[in-house]
């Protein structure tokens, strides 16, 4: 399990340079307008997104799991907690395909526990959006796995 952090960057070029240098490794996966760091010490999953006209810099933040069981406990917490705000089954997202809870906090800041099943060379399916975030809609009640 790691933390992860996705920020959204004004120049992707240059945020993949500083932050290969401050944690010492090179990204996961580079696109364009995108890429991902794999860090190990200390583990984290950074995400940058190249949103040059965003005023937040916080895109959202996330905690992958590798197993699914993992990932059906987190749903089943969330859903007794009435905390799930979408629930994505084997969705391709930033270049892999993933099954994802998501929970939104009072002020809007998005939170994702997920876990990646397959890499994938497509950013996103034309129906998700843009950048994986979950979209606004009711509560999903059903099993992850």
């Amino acid at each position: 399990m790691r933390l992860q952090l996705a920020l959204n960057v004004h120049d992707l070029v240059e945020a993949v340079s500083y932050y290969s240098k401050l944690f010492g490794v090179g990204p996961h996966k580079r696109y364009s307008g995108y890429a991902n760091f794999a860090i190990d010490d200390p583990p984290l999953k950074l995400v940058l997104f190249e949103n040059p006209g965003s005023e937040k810099r916080l895109h959202h933040l996330g905690v992958e799991v590798l197993e699914a069981n993992q990932l059906e406990k987190a749903f089943q917490r969330l859903t007794e907690a009435e905390l799930v705000a979408e629930v994505e089954r084997d969705e391709t997202c930033c270049y892999a395909t993933q099954d994802k809870v998501w929970s939104r906090e009072l002020d809007g800041l998005s939170w994702e526990w997920y876990r990646i099943t397959d890499d994938s060379s497509e950013r996103a399916r034309a129906s998700v959006a843009k950048t994986c975030c979950p979209s606004e809609g009711g509560l999903e009640r059903s099993r992850i796995t």
